[in-house]
């Protein structure tokens, strides 16, 4: 993927925007429809958002110590490199949710949770625009970005952002299909 460095970051962002903006109306829920499952291996809305805070109580501060510590540029264009593209793209949502595992520090299965969680989500997606636009001055190619995965891999700074964007995006349309499952079961 090949694309101008400046338009990636606007979209990011305009992208962190909607589901900042999505949280927010989660808190009109009620508690008993943030905490409602399908089933026991299901995840409620509060566990799949306590999902995202785990994974963005990791990259958030990632981000920044790169983006801090770059004596990197910003580039014209970023060009994703093959393993952040295939991160990045895997994350995104398909027609029917393909389920993954997920890590078992990761997983909130069973966690009890309250709406902290939702502000929590909001208060990331604010610090995560926040160094999207701070990233507008150094290389999204030339950066690097340990993962959750292994210490041996580092992704460009750019697919980062795509990867921990695209995981939000997913887990968003998870919680959608949990709330038209629970409407439909009433």
């Amino acid at each position: 993927m090949k694309t101008q460095s400046e338009t990636l970051t606007l979209d990011l962002i305009e992208t962190t925007r909607q589901n900042l903006n999505f949280a927010e109306l989660l808190k009109l829920k009620t508690d008993k429809e943030l905490n409602w499952k399908e089933n026991s291996e299901s995840w409620s809305v509060l566990e799949c958002l306590e999902h995202l805070n785990l994974y963005g109580h990791f990259y958030i501060p990632e981000i920044e110590k790169t983006i801090l510590n770059s004596k990197q540029k910003s580039d014209e264009e970023f060009k994703s490199g093959i393993l952040g593209n295939y991160f990045a793209e895997s994350m995104l949502p398909k027609q029917k949710l393909n389920k993954m595992k997920t890590f078992k520090d990761k997983n909130p299965l069973n966690s009890i949770l309250d709406r902290n969680v939702i502000d929590e989500f909001i208060n990331q997606q604010i610090e995560t625009i926040d160094l999207l636009n701070k990233s507008k001055g150094v290389s999204l190619n030339k950066n690097k970005v340990k993962i959750t995965l292994t210490k041996w891999i580092k992704l460009k700074l750019g697919d980062t952002f795509r990867f921990v964007i695209n995981h939000n995006i997913r887990h968003i349309k998870q919680i959608e299909n949990n709330i038209k499952t629970q409407t439909a079961s009433r």
